[in-house]
């Protein structure tokens, strides 16, 4: 049976405040004598190091004869779903979100396009085994209709002041060339074919501080 902790006394209550406000001050000491801005970085750098340890276990989900979606063609986004780059759950932003279906009809979800590409930049590093010669299909999203489109044959606009779940450069999709320039044309940035979508260019837009195994 759990029973409730019993209440500090007022003597440990005394001890833990003062214990608390001997923390805050060393905290202050310490940021005082290497001056705050040199304080932030260092727990910026404290706080990202200890993320990296951080593994994002998001297996393919297996495909379900019963939802009457053909094997290798795009499916909803379920919303326990997890992004295997990222962690994050795409089903929150399903405007931007992405997908690869492999030849036994499991599924990889993503949060947006960035993802997707970044990985099929690496497939062994991402997919839990599986490998690039596993992928039967890949899908965004067109950003302007919601419809499914093959993800080779999509259009991006790079650069734009839509920044996605990421909330870096998520490299929107669209269907064709002319409907990608207009976005542009509206919220800045380049169109680039999905082909144009290269490590260097994955390498500029990567902003995660975690790292998925």
């Amino acid at each position: 049976m759990n029973r409730a902790s019993p209440p500090l006394r007022p003597g440990h209550a005394a001890a833990r405040r003062g214990w608390l406000l001997a923390a805050a001050a060393g905290t202050l000491a310490v940021a005082a004598a290497v001056g705050w801005p040199r304080w932030r970085a260092m727990r910026a750098a404290s706080t990202a190091a200890a993320e990296e340890e951080v593994c994002i276990f998001a297996p393919a989900l297996p495909y379900d004869p019963a939802s009457g979606v053909a094997p290798g063609m795009p499916r909803p986004v379920p919303a326990d779903a997890r992004c295997p780059v990222c962690g994050m759950y795409p089903a929150r932003n399903p405007r931007w979100a992405a997908q690869v279906i492999y030849t036994d009809g499991a599924t990889h979800f993503f949060d947006s396009p960035l993802t997707l590409h970044q990985f099929l930049q690496d497939v062994a590093q991402y997919g839990g085994g599986r490998g690039e010669a596993d992928i039967a299909s890949r899908w965004v999203r067109d950003l302007d209709t919601g419809e499914w489109l093959d993800a080779d044959r999509a259009f991006h606009v790079h650069g734009s002041s839509a920044l996605g779940p990421m909330r870096a450069g998520n490299l929107p999709a669209f269907a064709s060339p002319e409907a990608a320039q207009r976005f542009a044309q509206a919220r800045g940035g380049r169109v680039l074919p999905a082909a144009a979508i290269d490590a260097a260019l994955l390498r500029e837009l990567d902003n995660r501080s975690r790292h998925a195994h």
